[in-house]
C-alpha cells in the first residue's frame, strides 16, 4: 500500500484535514468528498505565480507535467498557451471536472488517475514540471517528489513550485495546519540542491483562487533548472 502522511488543512491543490497515514484509496475518498460539488473549489483561473514564471521560462510546444492538478485550472491554462500538458491527481472526481474543463476550453490535457508515489516518472521526459500547493506531502514524500521531478525533467528543464510558508499559520487562508508541511527558504534550497535556482521568493500577497485560497497569504515561489 502506498502511504502518505495527511496533515490537517483547509485546502487542496492539495491539502487535507487528518493526521494519520493514508493509502491511495483513502486519499481518493477524502479528495472526492472535497471536489464533489459543482463549483471549482480553487477557481478556474491559473495560479498567479505560475503565470508570471511560465511567461518567462516556458514556450509553446514544450511538454509539461502538472503534479496533482486537481480540477485542471493550471494544466488547462498551460495547454491554452500551446504546451503539451500531462497531469495527474488522486481524485477521480477532480479529474472528471478537469477533463470537462479542458474540453470546454478546446484543449487537450493527458490526465491520469494517480498520486505522486504511483505515477510513472519517466526519465528525461518533460521540459517543465509544475507543483502548485502540493502541500499534502510530508517531509519524506516531499524529498521523494524533488528527486522524482529532477529525474523526469530533461536537461535544462524547469521546475515551478508554489507553496505556503509557516507564517501562513497566522493567516489561515488556506494550506496545511502542520508546520512540517510548510516551506521555508532554507528547506527549499536544500531540497533543490541538484538544481540551479533561478528564482526563490518568500513574500506575502492577497490570493483569490476560489473559496479555499482567498485572502492575505504567506507564500514561497521557486523556479529551478535541471
Amino acid at each position: 500500500m502506498i502511504l502518505r502522511m495527511i496533515s490537517s488543512v483547509d485546502s487542496k491543490n492539495n491539502q487535507v484535514h487528518q493526521s494519520k497515514p493514508m493509502g491511495f484509496a483513502d486519499a481518493t475518498q477524502f479528495w472526492n468528498q472535497r471536489f464533489d460539488k459543482e463549483e471549482f473549489i480553487f477557481g478556474k483561473e491559473p495560479n498567479e505565480y505560475l503565470v508570471e514564471q511560465a511567461t518567462k521560462y516556458l514556450t509553446p510546444q514544450q511538454k509539461v507535467l502538472c503534479i496533482a492538478d486537481g480540477e485542471g485550472r493550471n494544466g488547462v491554462w498551460l495547454a491554452k498557451q500551446g504546451m503539451k500538458v500531462v497531469g495527474f491527481d488522486a481524485s477521480d472526481i477532480a479529474l472528471a471536472k478537469a477533463k470537462q474543463f479542458a474540453k470546454d476550453n478546446q484543449v487537450v490535457v493527458d490526465y491520469s488517475f494517480s498520486d505522486t508515489d504511483s505515477f510513472h516518472w519517466h526519465i528525461n521526459a518533460y521540459d517543465a514540471v509544475i507543483g502548485i500547493f502540493i502541500q499534502f506531502a510530508d517531509p519524506a514524500m516531499r524529498s521523494r517528489i524533488f528527486k522524482q521531478v529532477h529525474q523526469t525533467l530533461k536537461p535544462g528543464g524547469i521546475f515551478i513550485l508554489q507553496g505556503y510558508t509557516p507564517k501562513q499559520l497566522e493567516y489561515k487562508t488556506g494550506g496545511p495546519s502542520l508546520i512540517e508541511h510548510l516551506y521555508t527558504e532554507d528547506m527549499i534550497r536544500d531540497l533543490a540542491n541538484e538544481f540551479k535556482i533561478l528564482d526563490l521568493s518568500v513574500y506575502e500577497k492577497e490570493l483569490s483562487e476560489g473559496a479555499r485560497h482567498t485572502g492575505m497569504s504567506a507564500l514561497l515561489g521557486l523556479v529551478a533548472k535541471k
